[in-house]
């Protein structure tokens, strides 16, 4: 209940419009005085509940410290200067503290029936996609969950990813090109150029047809496991947001979980995509010759750096997120939570790009034992291999090929996104 009742502390002007459209039962166009005796009545009742919620120690009064702590359970860290203010917008009598009476007397010509704002308004994961899908699931609210807006969100979120990656796709495959091949002195252009005349323009998009088809089932199995582990982590405890450090703990392991089971096609996607002209007619055929010449376990080449990235990814993402959400609701957040478009794709990118940037020497690791085909007399490294080999043959700066590609998609993927998201979202109904 505490996660669904502190957000109004951001957001103290209520609107008469949707108390209006909400509360006209009979749909006359008229608001009449029973609707709206019945609108106050229900409304009076959910305060209290949310009063409830927030009065920790049960004396009848909300103090510094249970604004503090309550916002701390969300992962909105607020100084005590900072909590005080919140309070003394609401408190009349100058006692900071905020009884029923001070606490109903403001919030209840407020709309807002939950405190779910900030959760709401400053959700990252589903509308940006740079091209790896290693960041931590939104919390999504009970009322989400049951009216379906939940798996709406998730396909917009996929249409959004496969139109971006389709347009980033020439930037993604050069990215690979260069964490295999980047050894041999191949440049940024002198790479685009080769594979142009390999095989002309058509293939800059190779390996992108399953890139595109992963994203579905990475997608739901990594919210349905987030959801469970959740659960898990969670207890008896009713309702409530994780903290940050429980966010972190059950987005890893969620990843962890999808990986494991999509990975397979991750191994096909750097395949296809390195594949010279004529060499596989098609994903089956590529999937059948790995079969046939290397054995199920081929599969899984570069399992562990990529399981072991999740770690890095996810946790400077979020951290980094963390941060700039806070900073921008510490500074910003008097009357409303909502950060604008600007800001959200700003800390989104930043985060997003930082947790690649940290985990980068990983999954160069990881695609490069996915290119190793079993051969007669070709060496097999492992993870631990690759790494002595690449710092040795080409220093520290070797861990990083192909990042200059990586980091030019970036604000490409992440406008795109964005625009296919909202698109998809007023599509299919999802409200902003």
């Amino acid at each position: 209940m505490i996660c669904n009742c502190l957000y109004s502390l951001y957001s103290c002007i209520g609107s008469t419009e949707t108390i209006f459209t909400n509360r006209d039962t009979n749909h006359d166009g008229q608001l009449d005085f029973e609707e709206f005796t019945q609108y106050l009545r229900t409304h009076e009742k959910e305060l209290r509940l949310m009063f409830r919620s927030l009065d920790r120690n049960n004396d009848g009064h909300i103090d510094v410290g249970e604004i503090q702590l309550s916002l701390r359970s969300l992962g909105v860290n607020v100084s005590t200067e900072q909590a005080s203010r919140i309070l003394q917008s609401i408190d009349r009598d100058g006692t900071m503290t905020i009884d029923w009476n001070e606490w109903r007397d403001h919030f209840l010509f407020n709309p807002l029936h939950n405190m779910e704002d900030i959760a709401h308004y400053w959700k990252h994961s589903l509308m940006l996609d740079i091209g790896e899908q290693l960041t931590v699931p939104d919390e999504f609210s009970e009322k989400e969950r049951r009216s379906g807006v939940v798996w709406r969100q998730l396909v917009a979120g996929a249409m959004a990813g496969a139109v971006s990656r389709t347009g980033t796709a020439p930037l993604d495959r050069l990215k690979v090109f260069l964490q295999v091949h980047g050894s041999s002195g191949v440049s940024l252009f002198g790479g685009l150029r080769g594979m142009v005349q390999e095989g002309g323009l058509r293939s800059l998009w190779r390996g992108n047809g399953i890139n595109v088809l992963k994203i579905a089932p990475e997608s739901a199995i990594k919210f349905m496991a987030y959801e469970q582990i959740k659960w898990l982590i969670r207890g008896s405890k009713e309702g409530g947001s994780l903290r940050v450090q429980e966010r972190f703990i059950a987005g890893s392991l969620a990843g962890a979980t999808a990986q494991t089971i999509i990975y397979p096609m991750e191994v096909l996607k750097t395949r296809l995509t390195l594949r010279k002209t004529g060499q596989y007619s098609g994903m089956a055929d590529c999937a059948k010759q790995i079969l046939r010449k290397e054995g199920v376990r081929a599969f899984y080449k570069g399992y562990v750096p990529n399981t072991l990235g999740i770690i890095p990814y996810a946790g400077i993402d979020l951290a980094v997120y963390e941060t700039l959400k806070n900073a921008w609701l510490q500074r910003y957040c008097m009357g409303s939570a909502d950060p604008g478009v600007l800001v959200l794709l700003g800390c989104g990118t930043v985060s997003s790009t930082c947790g690649q940037l940290a985990s980068y020497p990983l999954a160069l690791i990881r695609t490069r034992m996915q290119a190793q085909a079993s051969a007669d007399g070709a060496p097999q490294l492992s993870m631990v291999g690759q790494f002595k080999h690449i710092v040795s043959h080409e220093g520290v700066p070797g861990l990083y090929r192909g990042i200059a590609p990586n980091f030019l998609k970036v604000i490409p993927a992440v406008s795109i996104s964005y625009v296919v998201y909202e698109h998809m979202k007023k599509a299919l109904g999802v409200g902003s």
